[in-house]
């Protein structure tokens, strides 16, 4: 299985997840030339900037923590750019991080909601 397809199957159980939850998924992996949005969403009126991170349990920490300030900084760029392409700068919005652990052939998942904040570029 290839990284993308890992990363893939991830960002599926992510979504399923989210449905599940009460999210209405809008968009996937929404590419722009600065960045990538692995899914974005909404959930009672507030779109959310979902970052998904798939691994497998590692002593390397949780695969939140890969989530860095310059990681951070390209995704509100992208969300940025999606926010204004499609007219609603003016929307609440949220940013959340989704982890999906695999262990042989089980996956746990952990959201973290507002996982990060908007700081200015």
């Amino acid at each position: 299985m290839t990284t993308k397809s890992f990363g893939d199957q991830g960002e599926e159980v992510a979504a399923q997840y989210l449905e599940k939850h009460g999210c209405r998924i809008l968009e996937r992996q929404f590419r722009t030339k600065v960045g990538e949005i692995d899914i974005i969403a909404e959930e009672d009126g507030v779109l959310l900037f979902v970052e998904v991170k798939t691994r497998r349990p590692t002593c390397f920490g949780a695969p939140a923590q890969a989530v860095g300030y310059a990681k951070q900084q390209r995704i509100f760029r992208t969300a940025f750019l999606y926010l204004q392409k499609r007219g609603l700068e003016e929307r609440a919005c949220r940013f959340d991080i989704i982890e999906v652990l695999v262990t042989g052939g089980s996956q746990t998942v952990r959201r973290y909601e507002n996982a990060f904040e908007f700081g200015g570029f």
